[in-house]
């Protein structure tokens, strides 16, 4: 990825995942209201405390992902969120936003991946 795009991206994810995540601290049982009744029966704790714990995770990604420190599990953070958001709050206005979402954070995963096998040289 060019240098500029990536980082206009990075800082885009970034910025989302905190807005995101202060909006959810704000009034954590109306982004509940978002969940699947199924998804619902599964939660360990109360939909506030569950919703409180996303908010704080989506603001660590969003920190993270704003300083560029440890981008690769920020993103892999991200996208592992993002797609259980997308399985538990089912098809409704917001999804288009969830799957660019998505995509965006596999993109800055897959440009920050760390390359642990060397390359054969041909």
């Amino acid at each position: 990825m060019k240098q500029a795009s990536f980082h206009l991206l990075r800082v885009g994810l970034a910025i989302t995942f905190l807005w995101i995540g202060i909006l959810i601290l704000k009034s954590p049982e109306a982004w509940g209201g978002y969940l699947q009744p199924w998804a619902m029966e599964l939660l360990p704790l109360p939909i506030r405390q569950m919703m409180i714990g996303t908010a704080i995770l989506d603001i660590v990604v969003g920190v993270l992902l704003l300083v560029g420190v440890w981008t690769w599990i920020a993103a892999a953070l991200a996208a592992f969120h993002i797609a259980v958001v997308l399985t538990v709050s089912g098809i409704n206005a917001i999804t288009v936003r969830d799957i660019g979402l998505l995509a965006g954070a596999l993109a800055v995963l897959s440009d920050t991946y760390p390359k642990i096998w060397p390359r054969k040289r041909q």
